[in-house]
């Protein structure tokens, strides 16, 4: 080969290669100057920590989605009353007036009761067990299925961790009590409370202190003892009950129209879901972080009495549970499908975690 050719041939690569380097930025910037401005709805008060504003709440996310898209994808948030209703999110995205909602799925079990099983299930799994079912063992891909015929898909938004019982006027030391109780509680919790008597009632976070504080309930859970303290429910009600046996594990959900999401670019997606994901692990590890000292100050200088239910309540409340369960199962497919999934995953991760953390804790540590 001539000089001359290797050399025309050698400019000719240079020269090609650079026309590549030089035209993927040229792609990219084609793709950041797509933008979308879309609106978020809340369940929950304006201020409320965890549920609007702190780590791993819905703003957090917000804030992240636009440093992470570099303003591409932004997002402006609504607490409760401030553009809806705070339990009018489904219909708001479902009908497409509302890209975005953050709530709790378990809001929503009375349009379709699988909706339950994606915030958590009473006697069920852990905050670790849950999120390896949704992200690993095919809880996701079905929640994704349970929305599909709303037009919404839905993601993992925040964890609270292992939730109270709940504050209660009086002590619960016998299961007759529970008959004819005023409590605020929702989702499947609730069922299970109403079998046994209870009148339950959903209520948004900032009605439950009125609520409590005129006797108009005799009773009410929310979250723990850091959420709990803010909102003054010690002060409306001196009993404080435990055994997580209704929310061992309390997931919110980022509500998206399916449409919507269908129309952002694959790295806006991964962007969404990232953030999720991070919110997530930010939510539980705050929630672990403020419970403990919020507890020790709600009894040692608060006045609060901490117990757990009577056995023979929590066995009451297990067997009611597991009816509700299996009632609910045998009445729809879908349900069906997403119980024996969630069912037949919390089996394993039992075993595992009987032999790993429980045994940790309970032989090691001595709690």
């Amino acid at each position: 080969m001539s000089l001359s050719r290797r050399k025309f041939l050698t400019t000719a690569a240079v020269s090609s290669t650079a026309g590549l380097v030089l035209g993927a930025p040229s792609i990219a910037r084609a793709q950041s100057a797509e933008s979308f401005n879309w609106r978020m709805t809340n369940a929950y008060s304006p201020g409320s920590p965890f549920y609007v504003e702190g780590p791993g709440s819905p703003t957090d996310v917000i804030a992240k989605i636009n440093a992470m898209s570099g303003g591409r994808l932004n997002i402006q948030h609504f607490s409760s009353g401030e553009l809806i209703p705070a339990f009018e999110g489904f219909e708001a995205v479902q009908s497409g007036t509302i890209q975005m909602n953050a709530a709790n799925s378990y809001f929503w079990s009375g349009t379709t009761f699988a909706a339950q099983y994606f915030t958590t299930v009473p006697f069920g799994m852990s905050f670790m067990g849950h999120m390896a079912w949704l992200y690993h063992g095919g809880g996701l891909e079905l929640w994704h299925e349970v929305y599909e015929p709303y037009g919404m898909v839905a993601f993992p938004l925040n964890n609270t961790g292992v939730q109270m019982t709940g504050w209660f006027r009086e002590p619960i030391e016998d299961i007759s009590q529970l008959n004819g109780l005023r409590m605020r509680v929702p989702g499947l919790a609730g069922q299970v409370y109403s079998s046994l008597g209870v009148d339950a009632r959903v209520l948004p976070g900032g009605e439950i202190f009125p609520a409590l504080e005129r006797g108009v309930i005799d009773a009410a859970e929310f979250v723990g003892p850091f959420q709990d303290r803010r909102m003054g429910l010690h002060n409306a009600a001196k009993f404080y009950h435990t055994t997580g046996w209704h929310e061992p594990s309390t997931t919110g959900e980022l509500l998206i129209s399916k449409t919507h999401w269908d129309s952002l670019p694959e790295d806006l997606q991964m962007i969404v879901k990232t953030a999720c994901m991070a919110a997530c692990l930010e939510s539980v590890t705050w929630s672990e972080a403020v419970n403990g000292e919020a507890m020790t100050d709600l009894v040692e200088n608060e006045g609060v009495t901490a117990s757990m239910l009577p056995t023979p309540v929590v066995d009451a409340l297990r067997e009611a549970t597991q009816d509700t369960l299996a009632t609910e199962a045998n009445a729809d497919p879908l349900v069906r499908k997403v119980h024996d999934s969630y069912m037949a995953f919390k089996a394993n991760h039992d075993r595992w975690a009987g032999a790993s953390e429980r045994a940790w804790l309970n032989d090691i540590i001595g709690v």
